[in-house]
């Protein structure tokens, strides 16, 4: 049976490349990166060389911005619980989006608990975050504002640029939770004027268990790792050399390669969807139509519930998910699509397919061929597609 995986938002494939980088930092060069002998100078140098290849593609002023973490999760909290800690005497004004990734929603949900005040801002039927409504929202005790670069669900890319001149003028810190964007689409931290950014290894086809936080020159932020002097004080804890080289390569990488890569899943992408629109009836688009993701499709399929369709395709060697990893196993409704007001009825069958660097046209044509069967099977059996016929 073919194997076609499509579920790269959730994690990819490390490539072997950087598996090969990583391994010598398991055997031979295994020393402490915050050794003095020769042992730990050999992973110090190679740390280094990982947080210039991230700020690299970051567009970072100085590799020094860059900390090293153990993922997106860490990073965005980070950045919230940080930075309210570190303006307490200022404000405790949080705004974010109704379509977060739960790192941020639920750091968010945890922080209002212990005084803090958020805010949540809408979205339209695309999951573009209302600007207006976010600008109006701002106060004198506005602390920090945190939107997604790009939804993680819908693939829709937010107005980061306007977001960020607006936090600017309002001398309000702006961070992104770029997991889903970072290596996919291009875009520079310096000129866009972000403050924090959280981004993750395994999503570029990197190690899991390492990410990182951009944070500006001159941000005030509250470690939240305490210990030694590691990673220059901001985060303590002994360095994954070999994941953070895994992950300087895999940026690295991933930055020579966009270009063609964008190009390339934008295409399968919209020939997946025209195909899926060819082949089966009343199928949906959730997110905007262009400006989302290159590799990123989430679709309704009205009628039916996505967790069946997910099963199905599984037994048939396809991968794919009804929504986030992180909040799979939830009965439920999508937050994102709830938020974009898609009817609740289709948000159970809606379904995310994510393209990734191996995916090819013949894999697209083998989930062309077998799920319209699925469909049309579980449709058969579904009390509301005799009720919608």
């Amino acid at each position: 049976m073919r194997k076609v995986y499509l579920d790269n938002n959730a994690t990819t494939r490390t490539r072997p490349e950087v598996v090969e980088a990583m391994l010598p930092f398991y055997t031979e060069s295994y020393g402490n990166a915050s050794s003095v002998h020769a042992f730990g100078r050999v992973a110090r140098t190679a740390v280094d060389r990982a947080r210039a290849q991230v700020a690299s593609l970051l567009g970072a002023s100085s590799p020094e911005e860059v900390i090293f973490t153990s993922g997106g999760t860490e990073s965005d909290n980070f950045a919230l619980k940080g930075v309210l800690e570190a303006l307490k005497n200022k404000g405790n004004h949080i705004i974010t989006s109704a379509i977060e990734h739960p790192a941020v929603l639920n750091t968010c949900k945890y922080l209002e608990k212990n005084g803090a005040r958020v805010t949540y801002i809408g979205v339209d039927r695309y999951g573009v975050v209302n600007v207006e409504e976010l600008e109006k929202a701002i106060t004198p005790q506005t602390i920090l504002i945190s939107v997604m670069f790009a939804n993680n669900e819908v693939g829709t890319i937010e107005p980061v640029e306007a977001i960020a001149k607006i936090a600017k003028e309002k001398n309000v810190y702006f961070h992104t939770d770029a997991v889903q964007a970072f290596g996919k689409i291009p875009f520079d931290v310096k000129s866009l004027g972000i403050d924090l950014v959280a981004v993750s290894g395994h999503k570029i086809y990197g190690p899991k268990g390492i990410g990182a936080i951009y944070i500006k020159k001159g941000t005030k932020i509250t470690p939240q790792a305490l210990g030694g002097h590691h990673e220059m004080s901001k985060r303590a804890g002994t360095e994954n050399v070999p994941g953070i080289v895994g992950f300087g390569l895999a940026a690295e990488l991933a930055g020579k390669g966009m270009s063609e890569e964008r190009k390339k899943l934008t295409d399968l992408r919209d020939y997946f969807y025209k195909g899926l629109t060819e082949k089966i009836k009343d199928v949906n688009l959730n997110g905007h139509p262009t400006n989302r993701l290159p590799n990123t499709l989430n679709v309704g399929f009205k009628y039916l519930e996505g967790e069946s369709i997910v099963l199905n395709l599984d037994m048939e060697g396809v991968a794919a998910s009804t929504g986030s990893a992180c909040t799979s196993g939830s009965l439920e409704p999508s937050h994102v699509l709830t938020a974009m007001g898609v009817d609740p009825a289709d948000t159970q069958g809606s379904l995310r397919f994510s393209m990734g660097r191996e995916t090819t046209k013949e894999d697209i044509d083998y989930v062309l061929g077998v799920t319209p069967p699925i469909i049309q099977r579980l449709r058969d059996m579904s009390p509301l597609y005799e009720k919608g016929k």
